[in-house]
């Protein structure tokens, strides 16, 4: 008997093939494409874009954004929101419309969150060539623009015939679905490939539910990092972003009360105990607190739990400086696990972390060390106090001060959102995360221009969560267009826009390395040429106001406290504008280095005294084999 078929063009079999895909996870079954992002030209609106209207709303929700880039993080905000376990389609017409989706699919890849990603493409019967916008080869007649996504996809196909849409869209599914392989995944859909039509086998089309799997870890690894545990004095976790991903923040609580060992988290992990644990030492490395990084250069054995240890979390190979320090990574990847030539162990977060529970039953660090880093952990705490203190109420604030009062402000529930800038590094020493979602820091890519898209990303995600993003007036100009979304859409999120004249983190950053902050302030040329004249007069309250927002603007602490209240109160898409006071910095410097080599040659000053600084440093990298 003949399979029944149904006659489809391909954009609309794929439509009607994603609205049928879910992920299951303990029990939970969610969608797992649960909406398309798209904005279309000739190389979509009338492939995609008219199946996407065949299909209609129930079958595929469908979001209309302002930048090509911007939608791919709006998705993944979404997606890590949800655990990676639903994740968005962002479709784009052929040539600079792809291309735009480089840098968003990067950020994925580099995050481990998913996004798949729907490009136009050249003709595939070629009977159109040149086409508009076509990248011309002369020795690769199939290289299109869009191979650009093909280092910063984890799969990518293209559609040149109909049927080849079924094994590439099953192994897309698979992929999303993979927490092991997750990150951008590509289908370029050349456009007329995308109108053809073809006999589908209706099998295409049933629902499927992709299992995300909890694989357990082996016995004898298991076995292996538990005798590393019970042999180590100072042993130290540092937390990952796997942990949120895998919901592991109770199985860490509970192995971290029975056992006493002490946690450190990475952006992407900060949040993975409450803050106010007793075993919560704050954000590591470059970027971290006192006390972690302090116990983090005596441990003699550190436990990654999802992490892929960037050189921030390292201090560029500096931090972990114990003799004879050793690694112990609980990562899902083996990739990752293996890192710094560690006992592995390759399993799910919560299901590593259950296995060693029970294998490291009665084992407790010394009172000894508990009682160190708990002294170290009160100190730090009198650290943050003066940073988000204000002592003048009708002052300007600074930058750690707008941290404090969005800190009395907040619930436990809300979201708050960064990714670029100097905000990264005083949220990671100072914010008090109080719940497992707080704290959502892209720094894995530290994208300017993420926070905006992303915290739309994360509303639709989380409907009636009160979303914070914080963005500085540099990130701001690379990508306010999403707050057009916003309003759209009638998402509530909360814009806190921080005015410091330029790109405040990066001049510091060129200061301290002989830059002498070149090509960094937001300002008019001086007379010499240089930019050093007067600010420039540029009114992002007023930019952001005439995209639709409610603004509200603080000139002091006393009124921030009250504009941030206002905005949170507020159903719809609310924008708290301050300039903050730079001349008095009130934020803590970095506790570790970070490697940003330094000109080893120079004739100017400022650049030799950075080469002699930078020296000195140098002699403290190591590699952990």
């Amino acid at each position: 008997m003949s399979q029944s078929t149904r006659r489809l063009t391909v954009a609309q079999a794929l439509v009607r093939f994603l609205s049928a895909q879910y992920t299951e996870r303990d029990g939970v079954r969610r969608r797992l494409i649960a909406g398309t992002w798209g904005i279309f030209g000739h190389g979509n609106v009338a492939g995609i874009g008219q199946a996407l209207l065949e299909a209609g709303e129930d079958a595929m929700p469908f979001h209309q954004g302002r930048n090509e880039q911007a939608m791919v993080h709006a998705a993944v905000g979404y997606a890590r929101q949800l655990n990676r376990l639903s994740a968005q389609a962002v479709t784009t017409s052929i040539g600079p419309g792809a291309t735009n989706l480089v840098t968003g699919a990067a950020l994925a890849t580099v995050n481990r969150l998913p996004v798949l990603l729907l490009p136009g493409d050249y003709f595939a019967t070629r009977t159109a060539d040149p086409l508009l916008q076509q990248l011309e080869h002369a020795v690769c007649a199939d290289v299109s623009v869009n191979d650009a996504l093909r280092p910063v996809s984890r799969y990518f196909d293209r559609i040149n015939r109909p049927e080849a849409l079924i094994p590439s869209a099953l192994n897309a599914m698979r992929v999303l679905a993979d927490p092991a392989e997750t990150g951008a995944v590509t289908l370029a859909l050349p456009q007329d490939v995308q109108a053809e039509a073809w006999d589908w086998p209706e099998g295409f089309f049933a629902e499927r539910v992709w299992h995300v799997r909890r694989p357990s870890p082996e016995p004898a690894e298991c076995h292996a990092a538990a005798q590393a545990v019970r042999a180590a004095r100072r042993p130290l976790i540092v937390a990952g972003g796997g942990i949120h991903h895998s919901e592991a923040e109770e199985a860490l609580k509970e192995f971290v009360d029975a056992t006493g060992i002490p946690v450190a988290s990475t952006q992407a992990g900060k949040g993975s105990l409450r803050h106010d644990h007793p075993a919560d030492l704050g954000g590591i490395g470059h970027t971290g607190t006192a006390v972690s990084d302090e116990i983090a250069r005596t441990a003699d054995l550190v436990i990654g739990i999802g992490t892929r240890y960037t050189d921030f979390t390292t201090a560029s190979s500096t931090l972990f400086a114990e003799p004879g320090v050793r690694f112990l990574n609980l990562n899902i990847t083996s990739f990752d696990a293996y890192k710094m030539a560690a006992t592995a162990l390759v399993a799910d977060a919560r299901a590593g972390l259950h296995a060693l529970i029970g294998a490291l039953e009665g084992h407790r660090v010394d009172a000894a060390y508990e009682a160190e880093y708990a002294a170290g952990k009160e100190r730090w705490e009198r650290v943050v106090d003066a940073a988000y203190r204000a002592e003048d109420e009708n002052a300007a604030p600074t930058q750690t001060q707008v941290l404090g009062a969005l800190d009395a402000v907040v619930g436990d529930e809300d979201v708050v959102i960064n990714a670029a800038g100097s905000l990264p590094g005083d949220l990671h020493r100072l914010w008090r995360a109080r719940s497992p979602r707080q704290y959502h820091l892209e720094y894995g890519y530290s994208c300017m221009g993420y926070e905006i898209p992303g915290a739309i990303g994360v509303q639709l995600a989380a409907p009636g969560t009160p979303v914070w993003s914080l963005v500085g007036d540099g990130t701001y100009l690379m990508m306010p267009t999403e707050i057009v979304t916003a309003v759209q859409e009638g998402l509530p999120v909360n814009l806190v826009l921080l005015q410091n004249h330029g790109y405040a983190s990066i001049g510091g950053l060129s200061e301290e390395t002989g830059g002498e902050r070149f090509g960094t302030a937001y300002r008019y040329r001086a007379a010499d040429g240089s930019f050093t004249g007067d600010p420039l007069p540029v009114d992002l309250a007023a930019n952001a106001a005439s995209l639709g927002m409610d603004v509200i603007r603080a000139k002091t602490v006393r009124e921030l406290r009250q504009a941030l209240a206002a905005a949170r109160a507020s159903e719809r898409p609310t924008c708290v504008y301050v300039e903050t006071e730079a001349t008095t910095p009130t934020a803590p410097g970095a506790e570790a280095w970070w490697d940003v080599p330094v000109a080893e040659v120079a004739s100017r000053e400022a650049a030799i005294r950075a080469r002699e600084t930078y020296d000195r440093h140098t002699p403290g990298r190591r590699r952990h084999l």
